[in-house]
């Protein structure tokens, strides 16, 4: 039987029960292509229960000796681990063959982070005299005091304002929804923009409840997020590899080192998995090395 329907079904499955987004449904999707692609190449023609961890493993020999970077391997293989999931739920295989299938190590690679006082600085920098400026002070101090992803900050709808009690309604990875905490100094930036900047732009047509606007009437895209953010770094003169995912990391380390819950950090970001959220455990090592020399016993001198 043609991989077709099993495909049709998986991506069914990805887009209803797993709510994934277009764009990482068709990744999934074309991982499996590639499986599909290898097994009809060198194999005689399987079904997805036909499929054992060697067929498997011969396929990422396969993908390995294309020097593929490890990073790109594991993706792949996350995809495969997914369909078969699905096969299992499915009753389509009765055993999954990946289960014992390896990843190859990746590197995480840990993100630079912003202090306090150098997210300051950089918002510092904003001028405040050209009507761009109170948008983009708006945006800055939304992105760190929520922890926002870009896409979620220049998506942000006038309607998901629920400033009087201190939450937005943010729509994330999935088109899943959730309620994040806003501080006052955000509160504060947005109702100024809203109020003085943004009523006197004409918004186009389908863009009326998006909050922050561009000179056009339309949403702001990520690269002009970007360009905003490396324009102000250039003023600083701070020097780490900056970027605008870089106020939510700092968001999430600076909320973790003051003692948050691993589980709220995890719900405030829309993290699918803790193991996510767990990173920023591990990104300041000076502070981790502070915290044992105050309280450690054997650490104290």
């Amino acid at each position: 039987m043609s991989w077709e329907i099993y495909k049709k079904g998986f991506k069914a499955f990805l887009q209803l029960e797993k709510s994934l987004s277009d764009h990482s449904v068709e990744a999934y999707l074309r991982d499996i292509d590639k499986l599909t692609i290898y097994l009809d190449t060198n194999e005689s023609k399987l079904s997805p229960a036909d499929v054992t961890l060697q067929h498997l493993q011969a396929f990422i020999q396969s993908i390995g000796a294309l020097n593929l970077a490890p990073t790109s391997q594991a993706r792949i293989i996350s995809g495969i681990k997914s369909f078969f999931k699905y096969c299992i739920l499915e009753q389509i295989c009765t055993i999954n063959p990946t289960t014992l299938l390896n990843s190859p190590k990746t590197r995480r690679k840990l993100p630079d982070v912003l202090s306090f006082d150098e997210i300051e600085q950089l918002i510092a920098q904003i001028d405040l005299s050209k009507p761009e400026g109170g948008r983009n002070k708006a945006i800055l101090e939304t992105m760190y005091s929520s922890g926002l992803r870009v896409t979620e900050a220049i998506n942000l709808k006038i309607s998901c304002l629920h400033l009087d009690v201190g939450f937005i309604r943010v729509i994330g990875k999935g088109d899943k929804e959730r309620l994040v905490p806003i501080g006052a100094d955000a509160i504060k930036y947005i109702k100024l923009y809203k109020d003085t900047i943004r009523v006197h732009q004409t918004a186009a047509k389908n863009y009326e409840d998006i909050l922050f606007l561009n000179n056009r009437g339309k949403s702001l895209s990520r690269v002009m997020i970007f360009y905003i953010i490396k324009a102000l770094i250039l003023k600083t003169g701070i020097k780490k590899s900056i970027s605008p995912h870089s106020f939510r990391h700092s968001f999430a380390t600076h909320l973790v080192e003051g003692g948050a819950d691993l589980r709220a950090v995890q719900e405030m970001l829309g993290h699918e998995s803790i193991t996510t959220t767990e990173i920023y455990t591990h990104i300041n090592r000076e502070y981790l090395r502070d915290t044992l020399d105050r309280f450690h016993p054997a650490f104290k001198k």
